[in-house]
Order: structure tokens, then C-alpha cells, then sequence
């Protein structure tokens, strides 16, 4: 089975929206191997509207200039991009067709295909409606030393916890944090005469 992993750029508080704004000082080499790292694995890219507007009108061109980033734009040119879209659209980017029907049962449909990767960058409400879905295997947050103070955070205030899990950890030389995530069972219930017993007993 197929599995469906999602990268984003975050700040400290949680915010997650319009990293073009805040994110580039910090993206380095480390970062940057990261995210070819984990493209590598993918060869479908599955994209709320928005991002793939984004990408479309950026990355065929930087292809096509053939500087040092045509590579990686080459990368995104060649996988099949599938785009998440109440509207009808129409496609020049290569490679590029519209999600048919609801995301979760189409979700659901690209994890039983045989292939590789199905990566998500940014498309935050994409990656929400998956996680609520039990559909999202991997999470990949960069975690920014920056507050931004303003905008939409990937987790809404809906009063339902998302227990997860952290499967690895890494810092880089820029102070963000590379941070993977699983979903994971609810914790045991526990309050404080439970966590008392991890305080030290000594006077």
C-alpha cells in the first residue's frame, strides 16, 4: 500500500501559512536535502488548489531556465500531480489532472494504487481533512525559530485532540526542526497524582 506523507513549513506558534514570507532565511543545504529526500520517494504529488496555482506558475519556468534549480523543478514537472478542486480546472503543467469526486475516497483509492510516495506540500486544508480522516501515515513539520503572530495554524481549535507520534527528530545548523510524525493511539488517561510520581521525591 501506497502511503501519503505531508511536508510543511511552520513557525513556532503554529502557524503554517504563507511561508514565502517569513521561511527563507532559514531554508539552508540541510533543509534542502530534506526536501529532495523526501520528494525522491514520491511519484505522485497530491495539492490543495492554491499550492498547485502556486507551484505552476513558478516551477515550469525555473525548469525551463535551467539554473541550479531545474533539477529539482524537473523532479516536479516529471510526477503526476493530482489537484483537490471543488471548480473545473484545466491544465498546461504536464503531468497535472483533477482529483474525480470526494478527497477521502479518492485518498483512499491512490493508497490502494501501486507506486511510490504520495507527498503533500503546504495544502493545509488537504492535510487537515486527511489526518481527520485516518488517511495521513507521515507528517513532516520544519519548525521555524520564529513566531510569526499572525495567520492559519494547521490545527484548528475543534476540540478534538490529534494524538501523534514523534518517530524522529533532527536540528539544523538554521535552529529549525525537522520533525516526523505518525498517528497514534489516545494516551492513557492520567491526571496529576499519576505525574507526581516523575518529580523528584527528595527535599
Amino acid at each position: 500500500m501506497r502511503r501519503i506523507r505531508a511536508q510543511l513549513f511552520a513557525a513556532v506558534d503554529g502557524v503554517v501559512e504563507a511561508p514565502d514570507q517569513w521561511h527563507f532565511p532559514y531554508f539552508d543545504d540541510a533543509m534542502g536535502s530534506a526536501v529532495e529526500a523526501t520528494l525522491g520517494r514520491a511519484d505522485t504529488l497530491l495539492l490543495g488548489r492554491r499550492t498547485y496555482d502556486s507551484f505552476a506558475g513558478a516551477w515550469p519556468g525555473r525548469e525551463a531556465a535551467g539554473e541550479a534549480d531545474a533539477p529539482f523543478a524537473k523532479r516536479l514537472g516529471d510526477a503526476r500531480k493530482i489537484v483537490v478542486s471543488r471548480s473545473p480546472l484545466t491544465f498546461e503543467w504536464r503531468g497535472s489532472e483533477q482529483l474525480a469526486g470526494d478527497l477521502v475516497e479518492g485518498a483512499a483509492r491512490l493508497k490502494e494504487e501501486p507506486g511510490g510516495d504520495v507527498w503533500i506540500s503546504g495544502s493545509v486544508s488537504v492535510v487537515r481533512q486527511l489526518i481527520a480522516a485516518g488517511l495521513l501515515d507521515e507528517l513532516n513539520l520544519f519548525v521555524h525559530p520564529i513566531a510569526v503572530g499572525r495567520g492559519m495554524r494547521l490545527f484548528e481549535e475543534t476540540g478534538t485532540a490529534v494524538p501523534l507520534e514523534l518517530r524522529s527528530a533532527e536540528t539544523f545548523p538554521s535552529g529549525v526542526l525537522n520533525l516526523f510524525y505518525a498517528p497514534a493511539a489516545a494516551p492513557a488517561a492520567a491526571g496529576y497524582e499519576e505525574a507526581r510520581t516523575h518529580l523528584s521525591q527528595e527535599d
